[in-house]
């Protein structure tokens, strides 16, 4: 699938591929899609690198030409465990996770561009194999549902742990109860599916443009998504500031329009000038287009 078309599951389906291959070839579109989107506040696009020193767009396209071969195999591992427990899948999952993260950074030169992403697509796409594999229709609840089984109590599980926080994400989870991707897999992308999802499939009905739709449904994500990366880089502070400015946006007209746009860029220079980048709400941006091509239920 060429990565300028633009096609719903079912269109893809159409193709004569098999599911592994269709399924991931619009994982792959998706963070496509999102690397293109531009103007991104503090994130790498079109336009600059963000408030990232250690990779660029063509980074990114490296990475995704790195992880794409992976994400059928997460689809195909999906299936074959369609009748093991949720549980069982997720486990068997991870290995294949690991080899898709190392292929990544030997791609990127030790560069972290989309753990995130592989966590979020890997779970996805197991998912729909395993709802293939039991004879279920790929859908948006569907796949967000098996995602939530598969991933139950799994924050609680790898973040609570005892003895000193070895990783940022324990630190905050401990420090003030941020669950990062881990808790928005376990919810089934509640975040996307309030939020982003319905607002971009609302404006998409409307006539706007993939671009516009993408752009309003990241405003959205930067108002409400708890970004674990803002916390990283600029605390609970960092986070408010972003979530403020996008809500006060919101109210103002979005980002829709030339003053959407501009305001975009102003806001992605402010956040470069604050070494603030929502790279979490920047994963869930590319979920939100991938669960876009699937039907609601």
């Amino acid at each position: 699938m060429h990565s300028s078309e633009t096609r719903s599951w079912p269109e893809a389906a159409a193709l004569g591929l098999s599911l592994a291959d269709a399924v991931g070839a619009l994982a792959a579109q998706a963070l496509e899609r999102e690397v293109a989107l531009t103007p991104k506040p503090g994130l790498v696009d079109g336009r600059n690198s963000g408030a990232h020193r250690d990779m660029d767009s063509s980074t990114f396209r490296a990475s995704i030409a790195a992880i794409g071969p992976f994400l059928p195999r997460f689809v195909a591992l999906g299936e074959r465990l369609a009748r093991r427990s949720a549980g069982a899948a997720l486990a068997a999952a991870r290995p294949l996770g690991l080899a898709c993260e190392r292929a990544m950074l030997a791609a990127t030169g030790g560069v972290n561009t989309h753990k995130g992403g592989i966590f979020a697509f890997g779970l996805l796409c197991v998912a729909a194999g395993r709802l293939h594999g039991r004879g279920l229709r790929l859908s948006q609840q569907g796949l967000c549902a098996e995602t939530a089984a598969m991933c139950a109590g799994l924050a609680a599980r790898e973040l609570a742990g005892g003895g000193e926080a070895r990783s940022a994400g324990e630190r905050q989870f401990r420090q003030y109860g941020l669950t990062g991707a881990r808790g928005e897999a376990e919810s089934g992308f509640a975040t996307v599916r309030t939020h982003a999802l319905p607002a971009y499939q609302a404006l998409t009905r409307l006539g706007a443009s993939d671009e516009e739709a993408l752009l309003q449904s990241l405003l959205l994500l930067l108002a409400h998504n708890r970004d674990s990366n803002l916390v990283a880089r600029g605390g609970l502070a960092g986070l408010r500031y972003v979530q403020d400015a996008a809500r006060a946006r919101l109210a103002a007209g979005g980002a829709r329009g030339e003053a959407g746009r501009a305001w975009l860029r102003a806001l992605d220079d402010d956040l470069i000038a604050r070494h603030l980048s929502p790279g979490g709400s920047a994963d869930l941006l590319a979920v939100c287009w991938f669960l876009a091509r699937f039907p609601e239920r």
